[in-house]
């Protein structure tokens, strides 16, 4: 190993040897296309007579000046040795970076609409080395300050508020061959931050402007993105979420925002939602809405603008010791931000979202065998680059909610507020936030801590009713129950409703909130009243818990899908069907079945994306394979039906047509999306924008009508950098043996293709009706990963072992298979071998719900 993968211990070591004062960091972004000049001038303290290293990835190390020496360039592709060091150190380095595609470290787009040139950097977790030498652990905070030579009439944004360039003796030469002059920007230095939220971005990006006033003064605002998107760019709408954010977090942290602009800009081909550098944001373009999206779409994009905005403070004044605390970046914004979406914009209901969302992710992930405290150990760069997941974002958040009705809302805030005064610029742990807490509480939180931030797993709760022959409760108690892996139960504080069948509509009658603890717990106050139609535990979702139904509940679920007149409640019981059906404990026809009858006049966005993928799942996975085609075709009837009484130009019409669309295989289906397709046939109110005839043209493809003529003629007419992901996409779903080869090529026998358009093929290689098409990748699969991981960056690893796993044969063999090589490879890589688990694991699900579907079709006769 060259030392590119930093340990724990390693970082302790350095950080105990080394203070940083300051980085003067100078980049020429003109020298060509695949790679640029950087240097780095850093300013530190050390024990005199030691060594340390700086951390660089790039193309080679010219030079190497230690206190004006000139020193040997010792250097192994990683790290940059640094020797006989003096109490007071100065060493320059002088590099040569490389431009990435893949959404790591400095990324390079062309804009094929015109040809221009786009970079954005993105260093979380390991990669600010990318761009210049570093010390690339989070603990070791200095200045930062940029000197950035670029083409003169670009945008060049940072950290600190953009100067005015000075004319530079360089040119530069972009795709189209012109040359152009160029000009530096020589950037105020930062104040005391992490180097993995400093930040870069240039281009001729389109720029909107305004301003904020807060308890620092008037903060700078910027919204930015490529010129070819500018006509659908709604930056009045972040503008205005954005400043909303401002108000709440100034007031609930009682802290000034900390830092002297707020850019966010939109870029291409980017790897996640967003990402919180300092004043800097940067986003992922499918925020920047080219067609029509579902509410759910719009809804998640604001609690992505709150998420990045409260890393101000929750990250980025306040930062993580090491990347075991990497919750305290995420999970405390993603609380933070929901509750700044519920409580200061239209999206009132935003914790019912969270709720179906990403709860339920946290749930997903917290049954796998990959599965991990909140507060994680993280003994190198390589687990924490895996830990971006449903634990450390989702199930921290929902802890962080029960903790807030544990030890109550104001002294909860008093401790975030008196953190943020204390911490101001420095680096924590866990202990020194539950100090905090327990201080303005007035609470122990050390077993708190210990049963939900340092134990993994979720717990079950299960009602057990008793009547007498009056129909009246004589016992209710709640079962706790927990996986035989994780054997921790927990407290919980929730609530428990009774739900009665009034004129259709199932209305709460009686409510009882209580702490729930241990294996038995009693609902003494529910003795004595008569057995609701429906009994829900954990009502208005307070618990993070999975929840089952009693018999009599789960009758009056199926029967009466549509009868709760809130959506919560609805969500609630929908979720717990769907635990019940991942767990082999319901069928998947009857899911099927009754998330079909839920459908109808579904208003809730997100409720109706999550059944749709939900039912998606469990028709293609789940089902047993002797009668699995006769239920896809019922669910393509189904959608179809549902597509075309929908109301027009609504939310569910448009999130029921990309639906039907992906289940469309039979003649009659193809030629009513070809009519769409084609202006034959018209749904009123469904905009056949660009993507929508992405969407369809795909449908059809995939389904053998049309091929790559039509994709051409597609692209030609939406020639930008979505167009040509949609039409990568489009062609790996053609089925034909040679197509998918020419996808499966594409990606793994190559490294041409970026980031974005390697999620898009793999979208289409996995769009099939015709199973047989992805039987012989099975073997290939496996016999490239250990390879392919070796050779591959992080992300576009992750992203390709992830994503082209063929789930599409979940089965006893395909089970069969991943065990056998993850029994062959268990000193492979531990990211690798995570990443195959998870997909094990999702494949050994299935099997268990295919086998009990195919049981119940049997008692059923």
């Amino acid at each position: 190993m060259n030392g590119a993968n930093l340990t724990r211990d390693d970082a302790q070591t350095r950080g105990e040897n080394i203070t940083v004062d300051s980085y003067a960091v100078t980049l020429d972004l003109t020298t060509g296309p695949t790679t640029f000049a950087t240097s780095s001038v850093v300013r530190f303290s050390a024990q005199p007579g030691s060594e340390t290293w700086l951390d660089f990835l790039g193309e080679s190390v010219s030079r190497v000046v230690v206190n004006g020496e000139e020193r040997d360039v010792d250097w192994n592709g990683a790290r940059i040795s640094l020797t006989g060091l003096a109490a007071e150190n100065e060493v320059r380095v002088d590099a040569v970076g490389v431009y990435m595609n893949t959404g790591e470290g400095l990324h390079r787009f062309v804009d094929p609409a015109d040809d221009e040139v786009y970079l954005y950097s993105q260093f979380e977790v390991p990669d600010a080395r990318r761009m210049y030498p570093v010390f690339e652990q989070p603990d070791l905070k200095a200045t930062f300050q940029f000197t950035v030579t670029a083409p003169a009439r670009w945008q060049v944004l940072s950290n600190e508020t953009t100067p005015e360039p000075k004319p530079a003796t360089q040119t530069y030469t972009g795709p189209n061959g012109v040359s152009e002059p160029a000009a530096t920007w020589e950037f105020a230095p930062t104040a005391r931050i992490s180097c993995y939220i400093t930040a870069l971005v240039a281009g001729p990006y389109e720029a909107y402007r305004d301003s904020v006033e807060t308890r620092a003064g008037t903060i700078p605002l910027g919204v930015f993105c490529r010129k070819s998107l500018a006509p659908h760019m709604d930056a009045d709408e972040i503008f205005d979420i954005t400043k909303r954010g401002f108000a709440f977090f100034e007031n609930e942290f009682d802290q000034p925002y900390p830092f002297t602009k707020y850019d966010q800009i939109f870029t291409p081909e980017y790897n996640a939602g967003a990402m919180e550098n300092v004043g800097c944001v940067t986003f992922s373009e499918i925020y920047v809405f080219r067609a029509k999206v579902s509410e759910a779409v719009v809804e998640r994009r604001a609690l992505t603008v709150l998420h990045e905005l409260a890393h101000m403070w929750f990250g980025d004044l306040v930062t993580m010791k090491w990347w075991n605390d990497l919750w305290l970046n995420e999970s405390f914004a993603e609380w933070a931000s929901t509750t700044a979406q519920a409580e200061a914009t239209r999206w009132e209901s935003a914790w019912t979202t969270f709720g179906t969302s990403e709860k339920a992710w946290a749930y997903r992930q917290d049954q796998l065998s990959s599965t991990h405290p909140i507060v994680a150990p993280i003994r190198d760069l390589a687990d924490v680059e895996v830990n971006f997941d449903g634990i450390t974002y989702a199930k921290g958040a929902s802890v962080l909610k029960q903790l807030v009705a544990y030890v109550g809302r104001e002294p909860f805030t008093a401790g975030l507020r008196a953190y943020f005064a204390r911490y101001a610029w420095q680096n924590t742990t866990l202990p020194q936030l539950l100090a905090e807490l327990e201080t303005t509480s007035g609470r122990d939180l050390t077993q708190w801590s210990k049963l939900w931030l340092e134990t993994a797993g979720v717990n079950t709760l299960r009602p057990i009713v008793e009547t007498d022959d009056d129909g009246r409760m004589t016992s209710v108690v709640i079962e706790q129950s927990a996986a035989d892996d994780y054997p921790t139960l927990r407290p919980h504080r929730l609530a428990v409703g009774c739900y009665t069948l009034r004129d259709g509509a199932l209305t709460r009658t009686a409510r009882v909130e209580l702490d729930v603890d241990g294996e038995r717990t009693e609902v003494s106050e529910l003795v004595g009243t008569p057995q609701p139609d429906l009994l829900l535990v954990n009502d208005d979702d307070l618990a993070y818990a999975k929840i089952r139904l009693d018999a009599r509940s789960l009758a009056t679920a199926i029967a009466h899908p549509r009868a709760f007149t809130d959506s919560l409640p609805r969500a609630l019981v929908l979720g717990a069907a769907w635990d019940m059906t991942r767990d082999a404990e319901m069928s998947a026809r009857d899911f099927i079945d009754m998330a079909l009858a839920t459908l109808p006049g579904e208003s809730d966005s997100t409720l109706l994306r999550t059944l749709l993928g939900q039912l998606t799942t469990a028709a293609r996975t789940y089902t047993a394979s002797e009668h699995r085609d006769d239920v896809v075709a019922l669910v393509a009837r189904t959608l179809r039906g549902l597509l075309r009484s929908a109301e027009p130009g609504s939310d569910a019409q448009l999130q029921l047509a990309q639906a039907f669309t992906s289940f469309a295989a039979s003649a009659d289906d193809l030629a009513f999306v070809r009519g769409l397709f084609e202006g034959s046939s018209v749904l009123d109110g469904l905009a056949l924008d660009t993507e929508m005839r992405w969407t369809l043209l795909t449908s059809l493809v995939a389904g053998g009508v049309l091929g790559e003529p039509e994709i051409a003629a597609e692209l030609e007419q939406d020639n930008t950098a979505t167009g040509a992901e949609r039409a990568a996409r489009a062609r790996a779903a053609i089925p034909t043996a040679e197509a998918k080869a020419a996808a499966w090529a594409s990606v793994v026998d190559s490294d041409a293709l970026a980031n974005q358009t390697i999620a898009e093929t793999a979208a289409g290689f996995g769009h099939v009706h015709d199973e047989a098409l992805l039987e012989p990748y099975v073997e290939r699969y496996f016999e490239m990963a250990e390879g392919y991981w070796a050779s591959r960056t992080h992300h576009i690893a992750e992203l390709t072992i992830g994503s082209f796993f063929p789930f599409t044969l979940a089965g006893p063999q395909l089970l069969a298979q991943a065990n056998t090589w993850l029994d062959a490879h268990r000193d492979a890589p531990a990211g690798l071998v995570r990443t195959v688990a998870e997909n094990r694991d999702t494949v050994a699900r299935a099997v268990e719900a295919q086998r009990f579907d195919a049981q119940a079709a049997r008692q059923h006769g």
